[in-house]
């Protein structure tokens, strides 16, 4: 169950402000009846500030006249009017940790998916076309040590993103009239 927005603020304020039992606020509230009737005797909360779940859009006016009138009734959470977030797709902040993985993951985005632009490459793994272009070319400063490895598995980049990637990329070679590569097993080190 959904439970309101600072349950036990709300709890203080429905306390002080209608007529409903504890239990129905217990419940609404995700709380035991008797931290309600605690709240109530002052023994716990002090000092904390009743939150209005009217003001708030969390129930309505009815709603709690419904309920006060018909003590077996109980409060129904309005849904939530609030947009869902997206997270942004793109450049993002790698871990210094996880820094050291990037180029293991550029070399295999560059062995596995050819059909990538650097540009596609740069945006999935928050990295630059210089850097992608250095690992192509092997002349990266750690050119010795680079090791093909999945970005997904390294945390990198999800498989989500990495396959709506490829699908774009496939796409744009299927517009372009060009075949589109087959994706090759993983390897033995890959596997392991």
């Amino acid at each position: 169950m959904t439970l309101p927005l600072m349950p036990k603020a709300t709890a203080v304020w429905l306390i002080e402000k209608t007529a409903l039992t504890f239990t129905q606020i217990a419940e609404f509230c995700g709380m035991h009846p008797l931290e309600v009737q605690a709240i109530a005797d002052g023994e716990v909360a002090q000092g904390i500030v009743g939150y209005d779940p009217v003001a708030n859009g969390q129930l309505t006016p009815q709603e709690i006249a419904r309920c006060e009138k018909d003590t077996n009734a109980r409060l129904k959470l309005l849904p939530s009017t609030l947009p869902v977030a997206k997270r942004a797709r793109g450049a993002r902040y790698t871990p210094v940790a996880k820094r050291n993985d990037r180029p293991d993951g550029i070399a295999f985005l560059l062995r596995n998916y050819p059909q990538l632009t650097e540009a596609q490459i740069a945006k999935l793994m928050g990295t630059t076309k210089e850097t992608i272009q250095k690992v192509r070319d092997r002349t990266h400063w750690n050119t010795a040590n680079i090791k093909p490895r999945d970005p997904v598995i390294l945390g990198l980049c999800s498989q989500t993103d990495l396959n709506a990637m490829v699908t774009q990329a496939n796409e744009r070679l299927i517009r372009e009239g060009q075949a589109v590569p087959a994706v090759p097993p993983p390897s033995e080190d890959e596997a392991a």
